[in-house]
């Protein structure tokens, strides 16, 4: 395993629950079936066997009812192995759920009453349903409901402190990265850098966000854990084991890996094409150019604004709106406020011949200069992404990016308006 200091990172996860388990007396897992969610959850459990604790563990499971079937098996095999020291809460609630696979919905909800008739799998009977959270709100997404769940918890165990382990490592991505590094020190447990705190009492943990991809794997076979056997079909469908994941099938990250189901699990395939709009299409072309997964082509007679513009006109009207409102947003920032540029890129832009105004201060915190300029047809730089072109807009439309992430666009009026609700909730903590 990779070596942090005198210590390998498995040493150091067994420290970090120690404090845990000692320091917290409601503790519990968010599961999900993946890898790392698998490697944390099997750690805990060796943790309070060998400790010989008496204490249960919670597990919570979001349950998306759209699972690979081998997924589903491992969970339940963990759970059927374990049920002396876990308390399962498998979670199967119609919250909303994002997905990137239709033009006319950017959401979906698992286990709508209304649609039972085309859920793709029964309801499992130990399941934890809308009736048990009298706080629950239809508007509520899935990433709220974790939020709700934790103080629900934390409420109905009557507990001192509690804590939510998760199995996130920041050589995942940046913005994983940034959980840990960047959360204010008045958020974490004693200033621990892998904690931070969501209410009054409540925490996540980190445990393995330093561990590698290898780590995980490594773990595996050393200590014998169970895992989903998922990952050894990915392995031998040529996925990297960097890019093997285990999560909702609609969102923008598992599209390129969505028509894998039809090979893996084609009984679910058959019954997910039914289920979310789109899917088919995106199962078919989600890897490629046609959802601007591979080198985007443009059509011949079109530039980039014309193309965006007729991209636009094949949407439904509610769709087309928000995508436009979104560009007027991004058109206006760039002319009057401008983005913030590395002095490389800037450089690169002067060489291009591209018309910019660059901006002495800023009210951001950072090295880089706010730079004023008008869109672009494209520019051909390995930063892309940086610059306002309509050729990043028509990437966002064919990629169904209803949010516009790929374009780093500012919040829409409904998410400013969730933001600050959650805000409202939690300014307690800030006090």
């Amino acid at each position: 395993m990779k070596e942090t200091t005198a210590k390998n990172v498995y040493q150091l996860a067994q420290e970090r629950l120690d404090i845990i388990f000692k320091e917290f007396d409601n503790v519990y897992v968010s599961f999900s079936g993946g890898k790392d969610s698998g490697v944390l959850l099997n750690m805990c459990i060796d943790y309070i066997r060998s400790h010989k604790l008496n204490r249960k563990l919670g597990v919570y499971f979001m349950d998306y009812e759209v699972q690979y079937k081998m997924t589903i098996d491992y969970v339940e095999r963990i759970f059927e192995a374990n049920k002396d020291i876990l308390d399962v809460y498998r979670i199967c609630v119609p919250f909303r759920v994002a997905t990137s696979t239709s033009m006319y919905q950017s959401y979906w909800r698992p286990w709508e009453e209304d649609k039972k008739d085309i859920w793709v799998r029964p309801m499992p009977n130990d399941a934890t349903t809308a009736d048990n959270f009298p706080g629950f709100k239809p508007e509520m997404w899935d990433y709220d409901f974790q939020l709700y769940f934790a103080s629900w918890l934390h409420e109905k165990k009557k507990a001192i402190r509690t804590c939510c382990l998760v199995g996130i490592r920041t050589q995942e991505s940046f913005n994983r990265w940034r959980c840990i590094y960047q959360t204010p020190k008045m958020l974490l447990y004693h200033r621990y850098i892998w904690t931070c705190k969501i209410n009054n009492d409540i925490y996540n943990a980190y445990p393995l966000y330093d561990w590698h991809t290898s780590d995980v794997w490594v773990a595996n076979a050393k200590f014998g854990w169970d895992y989903n056997h998922l990952y050894d079909l990915y392995y031998k469908a040529g996925v990297s084991i960097e890019r093997m994941r285990v999560a909702s099938p609609f969102i923008g990250e598992a599209i390129e890996s969505l028509s894998l189901y039809k090979a893996i699990d084609p009984d679910m395939w058959g019954r997910m094409i039914g289920r979310v709009n789109g899917v088919n299409f995106a199962g078919i072309y989600g890897s490629t150019h046609a959802t601007a997964r591979n080198k985007i082509k443009l059509p011949k007679g079109y530039t980039w604004k014309s193309f965006m513009f007729f991209l636009l006109s094949t949407l439904p009207e509610e769709t087309r709106n928000g995508y436009l409102r979104r560009l007027d947003v991004s058109i206006k920032f760039w002319r009057n406020k401008g983005g913030c540029l590395s002095d490389e890129v800037i450089q690169k832009l002067i060489d291009a011949k591209i018309p910019i105004e660059i901006v002495d201060k800023s009210n951001y915190k950072t090295h880089k200069h706010p730079v004023r300029m008008e869109y672009q047809e494209d520019i051909d730089i390995p930063e892309f992404r940086e610059i306002p072109t309509y050729k990043r807009m028509c990437i966002c439309i064919l990629r169904n990016d209803h949010a516009c992430k790929y374009m780093g666009f500012s919040p829409n009026k409904e998410e400013i308006s969730k933001k600050n609700q959650i805000m409202e909730n939690y300014k307690h903590i800030w006090r």
